[in-house]
């Protein structure tokens, strides 16, 4: 995979993310966009992240812009702490990728960069400017992860999940030691850690592989647990499964969150699960292309207390929030506070399943090909848009048929029967992603394998003509 800089930053493999490269982009960065009183700096737990690190320290400090290192740091609590002190800062990680991959996230002092900061960074790229002087200084501060913890600690109180038995799945996740932290502050009875991994293991919380929800499933009831948490890598994705061993999509924990904390208005990619539109908990909801900077322009254009979500769970707060106590904005994807929020909710309401219980009967599932190149899953997505009589066909052996289309991003099809697949070629690796809705978990997870196979066959077609 060439490197490649877009929705999720710059992307790709560790041997061609050459010092020269990141340089090139860091410098971009740090010419294109504000960066406030300096840049913070954190990274995740890949063997290639230190490395990685030191290449974006160096080239901050030759341009004369001090640098606070962070150390290993989940992404939302190097924002947090970027954004209190009025810095830009750029997270070393390649989120839930494998570990020969990595990639940069650059930050601004308010907050993610937006496409225009993107254009900006891109048109950039061919600039250059001569080395500060002197070198700025450099700081290691280690606090950033305490103050995420403490940000929830004061929001929820230390009582919030009293009594409740959490397991953490830690496996090689930046967040894990945090994780686990802030479930004792808020008054867990017992927290289990389970799975620690020295090895860097890829977790994509949108698309949970059978053998690790049967695993999930297996330590749960091993351990009288009455629930399961963990994250993607770099911390910004949840994963929260019920005391019944099933996990919650992130969308549905979006959706229990905004409610939550009490939004006016919800901002989410067309891929999230459509009962956020019902009952009217929302006074409007706004869907959007998949990717955090779409989200956030979406919530930057809303009226009223606004958040945001992904279908990964990933969590936008985009107002000043109450709960036990005050919650600042944290306009960036989070994965604590739409783990917190259902868990304290679950107390009252008999349990994780009985609380998403009550949320619309509409459920989700998504999943991946990989190791797809853009040109052939683009060519098959173009092709199932433009002919219908194709579109058909594909959905005939699954047992459905067309309704209406939304080419928003990638092919959303609203089928007759009233379940929905989404397919999607990623923007940041090389996957063919599909994204179904159906009335029923069971009904769901059927249409996504179904669905998988098809897409799989149609590639096929499409390398041999």
């Amino acid at each position: 995979m060439a490197p490649r800089f877009g929705t999720s930053g710059l992307r790709g493999l560790v041997t061609e993310l050459t010092p020269d490269l990141v340089a090139a982009h860091v410098g971009a960065f740090l010419r294109a966009c504000p960066h406030g009183t300096g840049l913070y700096i954190g990274r995740d737990l890949r063997p290639s992240s230190p490395a990685l690190a030191g290449v974006v320290a160096e080239t901050a400090l030759r341009a004369g812009v001090p640098v606070t290192d962070c150390g290993a740091v989940p992404t939302p609590a190097l924002a947090l702490a970027a954004m209190r002190a009025g810095a830009g800062a750029v997270m070393v990680t390649g989120s839930h990728i494998p570990a020969d991959r990595n990639g940069l996230k650059f930050y601004l002092p308010t907050g993610e960069i937006t496409k225009a900061d993107e254009a900006a960074i891109l048109a950039a790229l061919d600039d250059s400017s001569p080395p500060a002087p002197e070198p700025a200084p450099l700081i290691r501060d280690t606090t950033a992860g305490a103050a995420w913890v403490r940000r929830y600690v004061t929001a929820f109180g230390a009582e919030a999940l009293a009594g409740l038995r959490v397991g953490v799945w830690s496996h090689s996740a930046v967040s894990r030691d945090l994780l686990t932290a802030a479930l004792r502050a808020l008054g867990c009875a017992a927290v289990v850690e389970l799975g620690r991994s020295e090895e860097f293991i890829p977790v994509d919380t949108e698309a949970v592989p059978d053998r690790a929800r049967r695993q999930i499933a297996d330590w749960i009831a091993q351990h009288r647990l009455d629930a399961l948490v963990s994250t993607d890598g770099d911390g910004d994705r949840p994963l929260l499964a019920d005391g019944e061993g099933q996990v919650i999509p992130g969308d549905l924990l979006g959706q229990i969150t905004a409610a939550a904390v009490g939004a006016e208005v919800v901002v989410t990619p067309v891929s999230s699960n459509s009962g956020v539109e019902a009952g009217g908990r929302f006074r409007q909801v706004i869907r959007t292309r998949i990717g955090s900077p779409f989200v956030i322009a979406g919530m930057e254009e809303a009226q009223g207390r606004a958040v945001g979500y992904e279908a990964n769970g990933g969590f936008l707060l985009g107002f000043k929030a109450r709960l036990a106590g005050p919650l600042p904005p944290l306009p960036t994807r989070d994965s604590l506070l739409p783990v917190l929020a259902p868990l304290s909710l679950a107390r009252s309401a008999g349990g994780l399943a009985a609380l998403v219980a009550r949320e619309p009967a509409r459920f989700t599932a998504a999943d991946r090909l990989e190791e797809v190149p853009s040109d052939p899953a683009r060519a098959l997505v173009a092709d199932l848009a433009a002919r219908p009589e194709r579109l058909a066909a594909f959905l005939a052996p699954l047992g459905e048929a067309p309704g209406g289309t939304d080419l928003t991003d990638g092919l959303r099809v609203s089928c007759a029967s009233g379940r929905i697949l989404h397919v999607r070629p990623s923007g940041n690796a090389p996957e063919l992603r599909l994204y179904v809705e159906a009335e029923s978990p069971d009904a769901a997870r059927d249409l996504l394998a179904r669905g998988l196979a098809a897409l799989g066959q149609a590639l096929a077609e499409i390398r041999q003509a």
